[in-house]
């Protein structure tokens, strides 16, 4: 399994050398954003059974905050003109931040209660951002350069495939410590755990709170690809598409994370170049649609995703192998 991950991470490494610069300007980089966002909705619910609809909300937050920060004489924002890096830490800061308090005032609900809260969240967000003009406004903030470190756009993939690297490997080791350990076991029986003396609200804050960072790394990211972030880009549409990656790549698994933002953003990318797409109807205004029957037959395949098909794949081939 490490040899394997190392080979990816290899083959991942040389992409830029073997590919166009579109699929890996575009593609690739668009898949490790995506991904890492959506590791951080895997690992609260993998280690902590907590299902989140507020992470894009975290994305959005590190953007809005790096773009305030970073820009100056904007037509929009605070325009404090910070050095770029210094936004970007800060940024990060004021994530986490928030996280951790969403994550204290949400630590005392458990399933659908802890999914609504933080769907809420992700709601307030929207409206924040949206109706105080001095931080954003309905038009969002444009016109946001990243730093000159990353200025060409492969350095960008780089950095992505750098920080995605760091997560994965960062949340498995986690899940080792006896803070990953005790997170698993409030995930398993928060009454048991409580009456051994844990405090359950805690682990589930500070996991929300590492959760939050990441999102916030991919955030940063997000904002950098982009160059400008609106208050729609964290609404209630895109909040649910960053869940449907997750539990397309498969919501119990890491890497499904990546596997299933790699899945999407191709069905984004190349749906409308498909030959006789659009004589079926199949337009690219149609693409939810599509992006539901394919979440629906994974789901019939495999209640965990693709990377659940794959296991039975090589379990099969295990079997039959002489």
């Amino acid at each position: 399994m490490k040899l394997a991950f190392a080979c990816l991470v290899f083959g991942l490494a040389l992409l830029p050398a073997v590919a166009t610069p579109f699929f890996v300007n575009f593609v690739m980089t668009q898949t490790l954003i995506l991904g890492l966002a959506a590791a951080t909705i895997v690992f609260l619910a993998k280690y902590g059974g907590m299902i989140s609809l507020a992470q894009l909300l975290m994305v959005g937050i590190a953007g809005f905050m790096y773009g305030n920060a970073a820009l100056d004489g904007g037509a929009r924002g605070l325009n404090l003109g910070w050095h770029p890096w210094a936004a970007a830490g800060f940024a990060i800061l004021v994530t986490t931040l928030v996280a951790f308090v969403l994550g204290a005032i949400a630590s005392r609900s458990t399933g659908i209660y802890f999914l609504m809260l933080t769907l809420v969240y992700g709601v307030i967000g929207y409206f924040v951002f949206a109706q105080i003009v001095e931080i954003s406004g309905p038009g969002g903030i444009t016109s946001i350069q990243r730093p000159e470190l990353l200025g060409p756009p492969v350095l960008l993939y780089y950095a992505g495939l750098l920080l995605s690297v760091a997560a994965y490997a960062g949340f498995r080791a986690l899940g080792r410590t006896a803070f990953g350990l005790a997170l698993q076991g409030v995930r398993d029986d928060p009454v048991r755990m409580a009456s051994l003396g844990f405090n359950v609200p805690l682990h589930r804050a500070l996991a929300f709170a590492l959760a939050g960072f990441v999102a916030g790394l991919a955030g940063l990211l997000n904002v950098w690809w982009n160059g400008q972030i609106d208050p729609a880009s964290i609404s209630i549409g895109p909040t649910l598409i960053l869940l449907i990656i997750a539990v397309i790549g498969g919501i119990s698994s890491l890497k499904g994370a990546w596997l299933g933002a790699f899945v999407y953003v191709l069905v984004l990318t190349y749906l409308r170049d498909l030959p006789l797409v659009d004589r079926i109807g199949l337009t690219e205004a149609r693409f939810n649609t599509v992006i539901g029957v394919i979440v629906l037959m994974i789901m019939v395949l495999s209640p965990e995703g693709l990377t659940g098909i794959v296991h039975k794949i090589r379990k099969q081939f295990g079997e039959t192998r002489p």
